[in-house]
């Protein structure tokens, strides 16, 4: 008499069925949790395909929607927006960000259909970049999502239209600085120290277009916490490896009082050492990096390892136009100071925003 059994086994799973569990917290947020369900196909290997596409000056009417698909969840925080759209066999993620870039993420069960919706949803979405008085600027911060990296035009002049707005005594040096190329480098370091308003960012804004054909210019919106983040700092100094690597590279850091002053190791920790290391030290040989600074105080207050021999490759005092320069430049005396008159001083009197008086009191209009 033979005997029937019922065998219950559970076959190994395959790679589509692969599981994953999330945990999350208080700490988390609604877009985070977009973020999980967004990777969860492609975790779990249901959709094993993944195309990402990151857009700057996203039109605001583009949708960043494909013809077929479903909203499934929306999150708006921080500046941000962030979508779920779920269609047949494909998961869509879109960020947008308030200054108009946005990331794209399509999950999908093949090759073919992640390319076919990623490339519905940007077609068309960016504007084209605008020419002749602008140059494409980078610009850094670090967010709790780590660091991120956002591409705009800015306005930048060529230097024979705005050499006129700087003494004349600046006139070799900066000319000597605008025409530098690769070859010429020799120092790291570009600092510009003066008064509030005389046109030290301009000055940067008018760098990053006359070099731009070998040096892409990064303006790094947090300089104070750059140098106290040693992942931060590799990410923008040294770049991933699909960066283009030919080129060099600038950073802007702006307004940087406390970082260089002669009390600064003091005060600021690492973030000097990291800085002179970036500017001629072991971090500074892994890619062609410039580091171009901005600041008010007087020379005299900077700490000596900044400004020593070798280290600067321009060291410029952008000072106040003298009386006759600014009375030339003003087209009248009215309102000219007999100390002369920053670059901000001498816009606000042409404009008769403000009298001279109240324009000295300023902080320089942030030119």
């Amino acid at each position: 008499m033979s005997v029937l059994k019922e065998v219950h086994f559970t076959p190994e799973p395959r790679p589509a069925e692969l599981p994953m569990k999330v945990w999350l917290d208080d700490g988390d947020s609604a877009a985070d949790v977009i973020d999980a369900l967004a990777l969860s196909p492609f975790a779990t290997g249901s959709q094993p395909w993944s195309r990402t596409a990151n857009l700057e000056r996203v039109r605001p009417e583009a949708s960043l929607m494909p013809a077929s698909g479903q909203v499934t969840r929306v999150a708006t925080e921080d500046g941000r927006e962030a979508r779920l759209v779920c269609g047949e066999g494909w998961t869509l993620r879109v960020i947008r960000y308030r200054n108009r870039s946005a990331t794209v993420s399509v999950t999908a069960v093949d090759e073919e259909l992640a390319r076919s919706v990623i490339e519905e949803v940007t077609e068309g979405a960016e504007e084209p970049a605008p020419e002749n008085d602008h140059v494409e600027m980078g610009f850094w911060w670090l967010t709790s999502h780590g660091s991120r990296r956002s591409e705009k035009p800015i306005t930048a002049s060529p230097w024979r239209e705005v050499s006129g707005n700087y003494p004349t005594a600046l006139d070799a040096p900066l000319t000597r600085l605008m025409s530098v190329t690769p070859a010429d480098v020799h120092g790291r370091l570009i600092l510009l120290h003066g008064p509030p308003g005389t046109g030290k960012t301009t000055l940067l804004r008018t760098l990053a277009h006359e070099w731009r054909s070998w040096c892409q210019a990064d303006c790094v919106l947090d300089p104070e916490r750059l140098f106290n983040s040693p992942g931060y700092l590799m990410e923008v100094a040294v770049g991933s490896d699909g960066d283009d690597d030919k080129k060099w590279r600038l950073l802007v850091l702006e307004d940087c009082d406390e970082l260089i002053r002669s009390g600064a190791k003091e005060a600021t920790g690492q973030g000097l050492s990291r800085l002179l290391n970036l500017t001629d030290g072991l971090l500074g040989q892994g890619r062609d990096v410039l580091v171009a600074i901005t600041t008010n105080e007087d020379l005299a207050r900077l700490h000596p390892a900044v400004v020593r021999p070798g280290r600067c490759l321009a060291q410029i005092e952008v000072g106040r136009l003298p009386y006759d320069e600014a009375v030339r430049w003003l087209g009248t005396s009215e309102g000219v100071s007999p100390a002369g008159a920053t670059l901000a001083e001498l816009f606000a009197l042409r404009e008769g925003v403000v009298n001279h008086t109240s324009v000295t009191e300023s902080t320089g209009l942030y030119l």
